[in-house]
């Protein structure tokens, strides 16, 4: 059983900075796309960032902008997401995501994600 435990958000200023960990547990980290995806009140959840198995490809939403970096730790089974320059949009329950199978069509949609954790919140006063 795979589970996923997210850490590390908060209450921050607009500007701040914010690092988001994901601990996994039940099986390694290293053969699977490990993804961040976020859900604002009253809206879909969405794709922030994803991380190929061995961190060499990245892909970011647009919004991103520079100021998120997704980076994954696979001897301690561990992604985080380090945000920077937060803004008061960025406010949302952020979700760490891992798939059933190590091969995905693509790194964005949700549906290919069978894990979730319980999600963090990040809260960015103006």
């Amino acid at each position: 059983q795979v589970q996923l435990v997210e850490s590390g958000g908060g209450l921050v200023e607009s500007g701040d900075s914010l690092r988001l960990s994901c601990a996994s547990s039940g099986r390694s980290i290293s053969d699977y796309v490990m993804a961040w995806f976020r859900q604002a009140p009253g809206k879909e959840r969405e794709f922030v960032a994803a991380s190929s198995w061995v961190g060499s490809i990245v892909d970011y939403a647009d919004f991103v902008e520079g100021r998120f970096t997704i980076s994954r730790d696979n001897a301690k089974n561990t992604i985080y997401l380090q945000m920077n320059s937060l803004k008061p949009e960025d406010t949302a329950v952020y979700y760490c995501a891992a798939p059933a199978h190590s091969q995905i069509s693509s790194m964005r949609r949700r549906f290919v994600y069978e894990y979730w954790g319980q999600g963090t919140q990040v809260t960015v006063s103006s």
